[in-house]
């Protein structure tokens, strides 16, 4: 009993010198570990000097054993050995010692057969006559080992953007050996660059804002509000709120503000599984009606196959019912019509930063007005993201001016948080399907589509299944290449199903979207889990959206279109 009261005490004195009181709150209710809100080393160091306390106090017959060294195992002997631990004893010796038994090597076959390929390919490009001779077959090879290893990233534990970069090069240089001139390819080059740049810049600006508004907790605005708790209350509000969410940010973002929701909303459950799955159905539906809701629709944008009206005109119904569908369906299981889910007593003790909601207001004011700033100037719509990007960043650094202690919430500390990583991989794809294009290799590839499957809504059909199982970047970005303006005119009905299909077809398996990867990694959810639950819902959903659409255009369905005869928005 004296033992177990000294390490009561241990435990507080690690604690007592900075917590704060809402975090003094959670302890008492025993929802964070007393050492959580401390930092590591101090943490460490004041939970030793405690548990040497209690050894040397529990045996008054015996001298004190003299202190262990820092790095003893033992000096960790209160926390959790079972794997299942807080972020602080995720980086102790004991989970690491834990992680080491536990951790199984993968097979390392895979990795030599892929180096093994990759050597082939290159030194088939080193070859110059025989890749002079033979370029679309060295192309196409030097594009299926890299994206092969894209797609068996955790098998073969290479980080997809570095493959993606290297695959890039690669057709390049494969390109500039096989083209007419050196002078050609490099023309070609600069063209596909200027292009990408586009895309790029425009991510990159996108990310920085919701990074920065996001630092001051700007969207507690939005979801402090949701208070429902019945369970299919709870459902159908979750997916309405993702989708106008993702409609204005973007999918990935979205799925990630409307998870942590979750964990605050509902304790850990097979309904907690199933609401995240609803974030990712309404996160991808969402993103597909907008042109900044979705990577794939700012492309299409960005390089004028679809405009901002048209677009949402006719794919708001769609997106919509793709969503519903879903909805009415998961309503009917057993999760949804159980009893009535407690919620959870975990409350955020974080709070929404000072001018927060200033910072929200004009960081989704910077990106709704994207559209705007093209239609009124002409120019690029990166060049309007960039602007918003420099209002908000000398608004933050006007409001936060001499607060030393809060230069995380400023837009430098914003950029070294966004996913540089995700950028280089839309770099390396979009300059991987630039090369493929200027060899004439996707012309080919749609002239075979087209006489094989002459009609265009199934094309656009098959490529949003195919997203589900394939990056929906590259897809649309090789779409983009097969068919031009002159195929397919601006804001037809292929460019719009192109936009719908690549954006809501990934819900159907949880690796076919960014937005399904990051509620399996925030959730731990199991790919076999989500198919057997979710898979069936999105399909109906997918499948029920183009039949709308279909029927939408048929009958001549649209949203109202008054907008349109707003001066300043000709269509955009």
């Amino acid at each position: 009993m004296a033992l177990s009261s000294c390490l009561l005490a241990g435990a507080r004195a690690a604690a007592s010198p900075s917590l704060p009181s809402s975090a003094a709150l959670l302890q008492r209710r025993h929802l964070l570990p007393a050492v959580a809100v401390v930092p590591l080393p101090q943490a460490q160091q004041r939970w030793r000097r405690g548990t040497r306390f209690c050894r040397a106090s529990s045996s008054s017959s015996s001298p004190p054993p003299p202190p262990a060294p820092p790095e003893e195992p033992q000096d960790y002997e209160l926390l959790d050995t079972t794997g299942n631990c807080d972020p602080l004893c995720s980086l102790d010796e004991v989970s690491s010692q834990y992680f080491e038994a536990n951790y199984k090597p993968k097979d390392d076959l895979l990795k030599a057969l892929t180096i093994f390929a990759t050597a082939l390919a290159g030194a088939a490009a080193i070859n110059h006559s025989w890749v002079a001779a033979n370029q679309d077959i060295a192309m196409v090879l030097v594009f299926a080992v890299g994206y092969a290893g894209i797609i068996f990233e955790e098998s073969l534990a290479f980080n997809k953007s570095g493959v993606a970069i290297l695959m890039a090069v690669c057709l390049w240089v494969v390109r500039s050996i096989g083209a007419p001139s050196t002078d050609v390819a490099v023309q070609e080059l600069s063209h596909t660059t200027a292009e990408v740049s586009e895309i790029v810049f425009f991510l990159l600006g996108a990310m920085t804002i919701v990074e920065t508004v996001d630092a001051h907790q700007g969207f507690k605005l939005v979801t402090d509000n949701i208070s429902t708790r019945s369970p299919k209350a709870l459902l159908w509000v979750i997916g309405i709120v993702t989708f106008f969410l993702s409609a204005i940010l973007d999918n990935l973002t979205s799925t990630i503000v409307m998870v942590s929701l979750l964990r605050k909303l509902v304790p850990p459950s097979e309904y907690r599984k199933l609401l995240g799955a609803v974030v990712v159905i309404a996160a991808n539906a969402g993103g597909a009606w907008t042109p900044i809701g979705d990577v794939t629709t700012t492309m299409l944008w960005i390089h004028g196959h679809i405009t901002t009206l048209n677009l949402m005109q006719g794919l708001f119904i769609p997106s919509a019912v793709s969503l519903a569908v879903p909805l009415a369906l998961m309503s009917l299981t057993s999760e949804a019509n159980g009893s009535s889910q407690e919620s959870s007593s975990l409350l955020s003790s974080e709070q929404m930063a000072p001018r927060g909601q200033l910072v929200l207001a004009v960081g989704v004011g910077a990106l709704v007005s994207v559209p705007v700033f093209k239609a009124l100037t002409g120019l690029p719509p990166f060049m309007g993201m960039l602007l918003g990007l420099g209002i908000l960043w000398i608004l933050t650094d006007a409001i936060h001016y001499g607060e030393t202690e809060r230069q995380q919430l400023k837009v430098p500390q914003a950029l070294s948080r966004i996913d540089t990583q995700g950028i280089l991989f839309f770099l390396g794809i979009l300059l991987s399907v630039g090369s493929l294009e200027s060899a004439g290799i996707l012309r080919q590839l749609a002239n075979y589509l087209d006489a094989t499957i002459p009609n265009g809504d199934l094309i656009a059909s098959a490529i949003g299944v195919a997203s589900a199982i394939i990056d929906n970047v590259p897809l649309v970005a090789a779409t983009m290449g097969m068919y031009d303006l002159t195929s397919y005119p601006q804001d037809s009905d292929f460019w719009q199903l192109i936009a719908f299909c690549a954006g809501t077809g990934g819900s159907m398996l949880i690796i076919g979207s960014a937005a399904g990867v990051a509620f399996m990694g925030m959730e731990k959810v199991d790919f076999f889990w989500y198919t057997r639950k979710v898979s069936g819902f999105a399909l109906a959903g997918y499948a029920a959206g183009i039949m709308s659409y279909i029927a939408a255009q048929n009958l001549h369905i649209s949203l109202p279109t008054s907008l349109a005869e707003i001066p300043f928005i000709p269509g955009s």
